[in-house]
């Protein structure tokens, strides 16, 4: 009985509410086989754990908080799952939570640093990614799947 509790607490931690160090309000352009989006969002973190909350005419449209489970208005998911689901199936399990946090992915690869950020140009069989992040604008496009994310700083 003991180890049913302490499983459904692990379980259900996932999507409970986070309190968050720093609040940012940006414009978020997302375009994913899953998402089509481009207004006003907020991106909440503590350490690598983050919030995404997306508006549309003051409402929220889609909330996602990622930390070891990603949470959507659907339930909890694997980062894996997620992936699968809203990007693509190939992508690594942190790659939303490093584009929302700024953080470079992929290990770092082909990664070169730039007078106000860095640039990472991808290419395999299965993704041809090119990201860039400066002090006001992350930028992720994957030519080959048709994937997304511009987040800029509201002004």
């Amino acid at each position: 009985m003991k180890y049913l509790i302490i499983l459904a607490i692990l379980l259900f931690g996932g999507c409970s509410i986070k309190h968050y160090e720093h609040s940012q309000s940006k414009i978020i352009i997302m375009k994913t086989k899953a998402l089509k989006f481009a207004d006003l969002g907020y991106i909440r973190n503590s350490g690598n754990a983050v919030e995404l909350e997306l508006f549309v005419a003051g409402k929220t449209v889609f909330k996602a908080s990622i930390n070891h489970l990603v949470c959507t208005n659907e339930g909890c998911m694997s980062k894996a799952a997620f992936n699968e689901e809203y990007l693509h199936v190939t992508y690594p399990d942190s790659l939303l939570q490093n584009i929302l946090l700024a953080q470079a992915i992929y290990n770092k690869t082909n990664l070169l640093k730039t007078d106000d950020g860095f640039e990472q140009s991808i290419q395999t069989q299965d993704v041809d990614i090119f990201y860039k992040v400066s002090r006001d604008v992350t930028y992720f496009k994957d030519a080959k799947n048709k994937i997304l994310f511009k987040i800029k700083e509201t002004k």
